[in-house]
């Protein structure tokens, strides 16, 4: 139906353009309903819609419930009787509608800021992890698809207008290898006002220490800026940018997945063997 293929293609664009939607579904029906099992409905965050699950109140219940899995990332299952009003049914119909509920999250998006040798290494490397992938920098010619290919976005913004420009989110992952604290200093305020669940910044301890200065001074929180990982990445000792990019990669998947960073190293007890466990 011309109505499932406007759902189908509004999902498709969500997932290449990291924009998350839920999915509702009709999956089962008793009696006289609006919609009749199949029946689709994707949901933006903002409460939009494409396509219908039969209009009314029950549609406007299932919308705050697919913005609900939004937020908590969990499927739901419905069922709404549609026989009285008064006793607080969401319809007069006379029957019963089941719908699932599937929240449609993006892929993880990195931010690159900043694509000298280790931007573009922490770029490519993050495209072959699966990661949609948005390089930035304010230099003419260093975003641009000649300097590194095949990503998804590309931004040639300063660095204070730069979260105006790209939507971010909290599926996004911001690495700023940046060249140094007069652009740091315009950069930072503008990302810690996103709710991006990773802000990592390259550089020594004395480079951000003098940073936190400047913008404390400037009327930042200190509390704000402790979300930003500084210096980025794990401590591998990584030198060549490949190596530091696998330090950065590292410290984004354990801040996603929720690892500790610990060796996962195990020693079997004195006088047994780890074959023996």
């Amino acid at each position: 139906m011309k109505e499932d293929r406007a759902v189908f293609e509004a999902a498709l664009q969500a997932q290449r353009s990291g924009r998350a939607a839920a999915l509702a579904t009709v999956i089962e029906t008793q009696g006289s309903v609006p919609r009749q099992a199949g029946s689709k409905m994707l949901v933006w965050p903002d409460g939009s819609i494409v396509g219908t699950v039969g209009g009314g109140e029950m549609e406007a219940l299932v919308i705050r419930e697919a913005q609900a899995a939004l937020r908590d990332g969990q499927t739901r299952t419905l069922s709404y009787n549609l026989s009285d009003l008064a006793s607080g049914d969401p319809g007069v119909c006379g029957g019963t509608a089941h719908l699932f509920i599937e929240p449609l999250l993006p892929p993880p998006t990195l931010l690159v800021i900043g694509i000298g040798h280790v931007g573009r290494a922490l770029a490519e490397l993050a495209k072959w992890m699966e990661f949609r992938v948005i390089v930035a920098d304010d230099r003419p010619g260093y975003a641009t698809p000649e300097q590194v290919p095949d990503m998804d976005g590309y931004s040639a913004a300063p660095p204070a207008e730069l979260a105006q420009q790209v939507e971010i989110t909290r599926w996004t992952y911001i690495a700023a290898v940046t060249r140094g604290i007069l652009v740091d200093e315009k950069l930072i305020p503008a990302l810690l006002a996103t709710e991006a669940p990773y802000i990592g910044l390259i550089g020594s301890r004395r480079r951000w220490a003098l940073t936190v200065e400047k913008l404390a001074g400037q009327g930042v929180s200190r509390e704000a800026l402790a979300r930003i990982h500084a210096p980025i990445g794990l401590e591998l000792q990584a030198e060549t940018p490949k190596e530091i990019a696998l330090s950065i990669m590292a410290e984004i998947l354990m801040v996603m997945r929720g690892g500790s960073g610990e060796p996962m190293q195990w020693m079997a007890p004195p006088g047994k063997s780890s074959a023996d466990t």
